[in-house]
């Protein structure tokens, strides 16, 4: 494992970018500011390299990001509605910061926090640890939260990430990591032409806030049946109330969890030009499909690139949106003492 200086934070903190690296030169680049993936290098069929996932060059633009750019999203990922949750008879207030609801862990969340970073290469595979201790109260979250990710890259190809925390005070937690991806290049355009398979028959529609309305709605003849590989641009613009609530896709789909628990198939992303294909297995409930309509056209990324409307989607393994307001979602809370654990794995392949 590599490691480098990736500049100072605006309060004087030293910062770092560590590079894991297979024996297929599968590339990814992290830095312990936010536990961002900054880089994401992967064949496609003529085994040509190329970063599919955006970002920048340098700190002092993650610093100002926000559009969350490959971050570990805590306390909670996604939306909370009114940016407010009960938890044992006491209401816990939190900040607005997308219009009336809470999101992605508040104004500081934890991609903005530098984690305490060491590398592990006691395992056939070199593992990247992150440790970050959320003070009790922070962004109004009850409980002092001791949080580890830890990352690695193995032969074959799989990008593994494993979420664990424990907390002294009963809490609410919902990890992710919140990569765009764009399989044919970071700079090559929209997502339109991916294909997009979801292992999930339901997902949880929403209102005009984006606030699940509580409902496991079918997705049957819907456009947001993607229970078999679909293109992703082939409906995104029909005439339909959640397409327009979400200026697209920005939804939580119901995964079909195996049988035997663990981790089970999520998601498969095909991009049809380059060849590159990426499957997401997990432990988790859910999956948000965002198709990255909110990014506007102007947001300025890596090697000058222009990230433009469409340009990257995320596939954000999680809990669902709102579920501590919502008593019929799996549950969030974490108790005190208990353990969280989660685990997402990302393969590459090409055809």
């Amino acid at each position: 494992m590599r490691k480098r200086p990736f500049g100072k934070t605006s309060g004087g903190k030293e910062v770092d970018l560590y590079q894991l690296k297979n024996s297929k030169n599968v590339e990814i680049e992290i830095t312990n500011f936010g536990g961002i993936v900054v880089s994401l290098k992967v064949p496609d069929r003529h085994g040509e390299m190329a970063d599919v996932v955006l970002g920048y060059d340098n700190l002092a633009s993650y610093e100002a990001d926000k559009w969350h750019f490959g971050a570990t999203i805590g306390r909670y990922a996604n939306r909370i509605a009114g940016g407010k949750f009960p938890l044992n008879g006491h209401e816990y207030t939190l900040a607005r910061n997308n219009g009336p609801n809470h999101l992605h862990g508040g104004v500081f969340g934890f991609e903005k926090a530098v984690w305490q970073a060491r590398e592990d290469s006691n395992t056939q595979n070199e593992r990247l640890i992150l440790e970050y201790l959320s003070e009790d109260g922070e962004e109004g979250y009850p409980g002092k939260l001791d949080v580890r990710v830890e990352y690695s890259l193995t032969d074959e190809n799989e990008f593994q990430i494993k979420y664990s925390a424990t907390t002294n005070k009963d809490t609410i937690l919902n990890l992710t990591n919140h990569s765009y991806f764009n399989l044919r290049g970071a700079a090559e355009g929209d997502i339109l032409l991916h294909q997009l398979h979801l292992n999930a028959d339901r997902f949880t529609p929403v209102n005009e806030n984006l606030i699940p309305t509580g409902e496991l709605r079918g997705v049957s003849h819907t456009p947001f049946d993607f229970t078999r590989l679909e293109t992703i641009g082939s409906r995104i613009n029909r005439q339909d109330a959640q397409l327009k609530f979400g200026a697209g896709y920005d939804h939580n789909w119901v995964l079909n969890k195996g049988i035997n628990g663990g981790l089970f198939p999520a998601a498969n992303l095909v991009e049809p030009q380059s060849g590159r294909i990426m499957e997401i297995l997990t432990t988790e409930p859910g999956v948000q499909f965002y198709s990255g309509t909110f990014l506007y056209g102007s947001v300025p990324g890596k090697a000058g690139a222009v990230y433009g409307m469409r340009s990257g989607l995320c596939l954000e393994t999680q809990h669902f949106p709102d579920s501590p307001n919502q008593p019929n979602f799996p549950s969030t809370v974490l108790r005190a003492g208990g353990q969280y654990a989660s685990t997402t794995v990302f393969k590459f392949s090409n055809r």
